[in-house]
Order: C-alpha cells, then sequence, then structure tokens
C-alpha cells in the first residue's frame, strides 16, 4: 500500500520521487495516520501527508464509538479537504495556514498533501503565558474578519465538533438539571446570532504552531470549520491553555486584546456600527459559548479538568438570564 500511496502522490504533484517518512501521530481513535514525507523533483522537498482510512472496527478512548460518531468523523475529513482546496488560499499571513500540496483518494481511503509547517513554525506549547495567547487570538481575529458572513458552502453548517446537534449521545447521559434543561436554548442563541463568520471549530493550542522567536503562529486542523459566532473559538481556545486563575484575573484582557485585533482586520471593509455590533454581540456571548462547552463535558466527561470553579461561575451566568 505505501508503494500504491506514493505512486498516486508523485503522479498528483508531478514530482520525480516520494518517499514517506516516520509517523508523526496516529488520527483520533485509529483513523489514519500523520506522516512526513520526502520530494524529489518538487517545489516542496518535504510535506506532511494526512492519511485517513477508517478502522474495520471502530473504538473510542472513552467508549463513543457509535454509528454517529464513526459518520461524523468522516464527514470532518471531506470537509477538511474541501476547506484547503477551496478556502485555504484566502487566508494570509495574519491567518497564516499550510499550503495545500494535492487531495486524492485510494481505494476506500483518503488523502491530503500539505506543507510541512515544522519549516517556518516547529514550536508546540501545551500551556501558553498571557503574551503568547495573544499571538493565537490575533490569528483567530483575523481568521474571523477574513470569513465574516461567509455562507460555508461545504463546510459545516454549525462549526465545531461539540455542538449540540452532533452530540446527542452526550445530551441523552447528562444529569438532569438545570443545564440540560437550558443546552437547547444555548444552542438557538450561538446558532441564530446575526452575526456569523467560519470557525475554526477546534481551536486548540495544540493546533496551533509558533515560530522560533514566538511571535507569530500558523493553524492546523480544519475538521470541523464552518459557520459560526467567533467567540466559540475563543472560548475554546482560551480553555485549551489558560489556567483556572489566569482566566479568572485576566479573562476580560484577553478578551479586549481578541476584539482589539477583529477592529483592526474589519476596518478595511466594515463600518465602524457594524463593527461595533459585532463586538458587542458577540462578548454578550462569551458565557454562552463557555456553557455551551460545560453542556458538552458534563456528558462526555464531566470530572474533566475543564468543568472547573470558573466554568461553573460562567455557567451560573448565563443560565440565570436564560429563560
Amino acid at each position: 500500500m505505501h508503494e500504491e500511496l506514493c505512486v498516486a502522490i508523485k503522479n498528483k504533484i508531478s514530482a520525480n520521487e516520494v518517499t514517506l517518512g516516520e509517523t508523526i501521530q496516529s488520527l483520533w481513535s485509529g483513523y489514519g495516520e500523520i506522516v512526513r514525507v520526502s520530494i524529489q523533483g518538487h517545489t516542496y522537498k518535504q510535506a506532511i501527508l494526512k492519511y485517513v482510512k477508517p478502522p474495520a472496527s471502530p473504538s473510542h478512548p472513552r467508549g463513543w464509538n457509535t454509528a454517529a460518531s464513526h459518520a461524523r468523523k468522516i464527514e470532518s475529513y471531506k470537509i477538511e479537504s474541501h476547506w484547503y482546496e477551496r478556502y485555504s488560499s484566502l487566508c494570509n499571513h495574519q491567518c497564516k495556514v499550510p499550503d495545500v500540496l494535492a487531495v486524492g483518494r485510494l481505494d476506500d481511503a483518503q488523502w491530503l498533501l500539505l506543507e510541512d509547517l515544522d519549516r517556518f513554525y516547529p514550536v508546540r506549547r501545551s500551556e501558553l503565558t498571557l503574551t503568547e495567547a495573544e499571538i493565537c487570538l490575533q490569528w483567530l481575529a483575523n481568521f474571523h474578519a477574513t470569513f465574516l458572513n461567509d455562507p460555508a458552502q461545504g463546510l459545516w453548517p454549525v462549526g465545531c465538533y461539540w455542538h449540540l446537534g452532533t452530540r446527542q449521545a452526550e445530551y441523552e447521559v447528562m444529569e438532569e438539571g438545570e443545564l440540560k434543561a437550558k443546552a437547547r436554548e444555548l444552542d438557538r442563541l450561538l446558532n441564530e446570532a446575526e452575526h456569523q463568520t467560519l470557525v475554526h471549530g477546534d481551536a486548540k493550542v495544540a493546533n496551533f504552531c509558533f515560530n522560533l522567536r514566538g511571535d507569530q503562529v500558523a493553524a492546523v486542523d480544519f475538521q470541523y470549520v464552518g459557520r459560526g459566532v467567533g467567540i466559540r473559538d475563543i472560548v475554546y481556545f482560551l480553555g485549551s491553555c489558560i489556567s483556572e486563575n489566569n482566566l479568572r484575573q485576566s479573562d476580560q484582557k484577553l478578551l479586549n486584546v481578541y476584539f482589539e485585533h477583529l477592529k483592526l482586520a474589519l476596518r478595511g471593509g466594515q463600518h465602524q456600527k457594524l463593527i461595533q455590533a459585532i463586538e458587542e454581540e458577540w462578548r454578550s456571548l462569551y458565557a454562552i459559548a463557555w456553557t455551551d462547552f460545560y453542556r458538552f463535558l458534563q456528558g462526555w466527561m464531566p470530572n474533566h479538568t475543564k468543568v472547573n470553579s470558573y466554568t461553573k461561575s460562567l455557567a451560573k451566568q448565563a443560565l440565570l438570564h436564560l429563560p
């Protein structure tokens, strides 16, 4: 299969030779792998191959190996390929993503060949200082500004991997209570907000790659890109890399950074009143979006470290004002 795959890639990109190298990581639940590729006779001497081949017997580390879960994963890889083919070229250096070299299929597998970001963005982080977080918030602001009001054709109609519409199994196992009772209202407020854009959908810190100076980032993993409110990405990002204590002390500062960059990115083509309206709406949905993610965790992993006093205080605030 490796030889067949190398030939398929070589023909697709008109290279002299393609060689599969080290496996960087396996895809979630055994759905494939990410491999570094060496190329001869092409502009790119090295690339990243995302090879997707569903396992014969899907499994999940927490037991969520349902038919719906399998279908969602398969669709996510199709959407990611579509994103790279049709949308990624619209991203400039302020919201850098890998260049796409080729997309293809081989029997029951699909593959995606991308620029190897390690050349210019080799650093990965699991936790961030507030300054480092600001660099990622700048990326997200420019990404959201780039795709403001995009209809998301061929992408998820609701971007983000945890939204209620695709997490009914997790919803069903939630404990009865106010959070479960108001889950649909939380979902409605986010999905029916007036100002929508494209959201990354899985904007955790692990999907950002830093340069050596630590002042620029690129982002990867667009399986759940689709329509949504920008604040949904912000909530998930902050929860992935900022400690509970730092969030309690600095959440408003971080939000200010994001909205300042969003305003800068939008000023070229949007009226001031519209920019102000977007900020007001998305700020008002901060606690709502955080509570919506809390709803997902309560079904998926109730003892998750993100279910902390900060999360619970935002949920109390959000639920208090819902009918």
